[in-house]
């Protein structure tokens, strides 16, 4: 019985056997989470030369959105079968603009329109907002913000890490001047209370 243990102690084979089977599990993480990073790092920068081509071709006096943005889509679909992509315009006056809110008379000095505070409805819906921009790609010398995201599965799904198969977001923005093609709207005047 002691010598049968004393060999089997001493029996080497199979060992490659057992360290491929522990090896395998880090190498494949490796290996898929390299191909998943590669996969992201390209679709985001095909993501980001796409868009800032829309915004450009989009604030052209002839720049149609709905082309544009099916260039993108289908740009960024070469790196990420399947991808859904969501965008969104904001236009403004000018870039001093931006994010700015609607001027009100903020009487309470809390910072926010209300308690029958008086405002001035300068993108014409009626109510008063945070944010001034208008939704959509504006008219001629107005400033837009381009912003597209991006949702697709990865090609190289990691089942050994936790979330390694789940949903990859991307998101990229351009800021963008349309060309003076014409006279520029200004913001409204009309009056409000919150």
């Amino acid at each position: 019985m002691i010598r049968l243990l004393k060999s089997i102690r001493n029996d080497e084979r199979g060992t490659t056997v057992m360290e491929f089977g522990l090896m395998i599990t880090v190498f494949m993480t490796l290996l898929l989470g390299i191909f998943d990073l590669g996969q992201l790092a390209y679709t985001q920068a095909i993501l980001n030369g796409a868009v800032q081509d829309a915004a450009r071709s989009s604030s052209l006096e002839s720049g149609d959105t709905t082309v544009a943005d099916t260039k993108v889509a289908a740009m960024v679909a070469l790196s990420a079968p399947g991808i859904t992509v969501a965008t969104t315009r904001i236009s403004y006056f000018d870039f001093a603009d931006v994010e700015r809110p609607e001027s009100w008379n903020d009487v309470d000095n809390s910072g926010d329109c209300n308690a029958g505070e008086s405002y001035t409805d300068e993108n014409g819906n009626g109510s008063w907002d945070e944010d001034v921009g208008v939704s959509g790609n504006g008219g001629a010398g107005d400033v837009v913000i381009y912003t597209v995201t991006a949702t697709y599965d990865p090609l190289f799904p990691n089942p050994f890490m936790t979330g390694g198969s789940a949903a990859r977001t991307l998101k990229a923005s351009a800021v963008k001047k349309n060309q003076p093609f014409a006279d520029q709207a200004g913001y409204g005047s009309d009056a409000g209370t919150c």
